[in-house]
């Protein structure tokens, strides 16, 4: 069942003509593909009628996220990897257990080693649940589209638990299936 407090971000036509975010240029794409996300994929999203303007700290992390797509669709492993808090405390997920952001950033490294590897990434269904000031969690979907060569298609579910520190929102705990 959804958090009746989940994030539901209206698409920039509900917001025409209202004091809103979406009227910033650089935000209008990231609040577009969150509602288009959040409407087609989850009903129960779709038939609550109340919208509500995107928060901060919802925003902040909805930017990281979207750092993170671009840095990954471009092939720049070390700009994806700057969403993780550089903490021997972070956590990732994914199969199996690794701690710190080193091991994570290495990880990476080799399991994709080439731009092909990669392949593009589309993150979708996205919900931002504020906990408090200082820590949000995250539940949204992946697709990573890629050659049958590289490894095909792969499709999963993740969950991410952010920190804002110092140098804005990083990621602490990353669970993805």
């Amino acid at each position: 069942m959804t958090d009746p407090n989940a994030t539901r971000l209206a698409s920039p036509a509900e917001c025409k003509g209202k004091n809103t975010v979406t009227s910033l240029p650089h935000l209008r794409r990231i609040l577009l593909a969150a509602a288009i996300a959040a409407l087609t994929a989850w009903p129960s999203l779709a038939q609550d009628p109340q919208l509500h303007t995107a928060s901060p700290t919802e925003l902040g992390v909805i930017k990281v996220l979207l750092a993170q797509e671009k840095a990954w669709n471009s092939g720049d492993i070390d700009s994806f990897v700057q969403a993780y808090k550089d903490s021997p405390d972070t956590l990732f997920l994914s199969g199996n257990v690794n701690r710190g952001y080193a091991g994570m950033a290495e990880s990476y490294h080799r399991q994709y080693p080439n731009r092909a590897a990669m392949g593009n990434l589309a993150f979708s269904e996205l919900e931002v649940h504020p906990l408090d000031e200082r820590f949000a969690y995250v539940i949204g979907k992946y697709h990573l589209d890629r050659s049958k060569k590289e490894g095909g298609n792969a499709d999963g579910l993740f969950s991410l638990i952010f920190e804002k520190t110092e140098k804005g929102w990083k990621i602490v705990v990353d669970h993805t299936t």
